[in-house]
């Protein structure tokens, strides 16, 4: 019997680290505004607009807890509402244009990180570990899934 941690336990103790690191400096660069649950919603609505119910099943949580994370991140100036078009009773969630900034800052420290990483185990190990990833991760059609919650 090995007495080496599973992979899925490295796994989750490496999201979490990471998510502790990021929020730490979006914090010394004066995002102190920023919730980690924010980055889940802002993703799924990086491309385009989506309605607060999508926005919900997407995130796996109900439709009032989905309204309740945009009113905050509204607050905070990282999204918007806007009416549907297509349907008056639904509300559109889009990206601001801070919303837009806290995720190029977000993936300037992701990129950061993978420096500091490349730096203890090398390029070549880093893109190696990338590229195994994606080839564990991947679905049937060769895509990644979507980046969801766990809660």
């Amino acid at each position: 019997m090995s007495h080496e941690p599973p992979l899925t336990r490295l796994f989750a103790i490496g999201y979490r680290t990471n998510v502790e690191d990021l929020h730490e400096e979006l914090a010394r660069r004066g995002w102190d505004d920023v919730r980690p649950a924010y980055g889940f919603a802002l993703l799924a609505v990086r491309e385009s607009p989506a309605t607060v119910t999508d926005l919900a099943r997407w995130l796996g949580m109900t439709k009032q807890a989905a309204s309740v994370l945009v009113d905050q991140m509204a607050t905070a100036d990282l999204v918007r509402r806007t009416q549907d078009p297509g349907d008056r009773r639904a509300w559109q969630v889009s990206l601001t244009r801070r919303g837009r900034r806290l995720l190029t800052t977000v993936e300037e420290i992701y990129a950061a990180q993978e420096r500091r990483w490349a730096d203890l185990i090398g390029a070549e190990r880093l893109a190696r570990l990338r590229s195994d990833l994606v080839t564990l991760l991947v679905d049937e059609s060769g895509e990644l899934p979507p980046l969801r919650p766990t809660w």
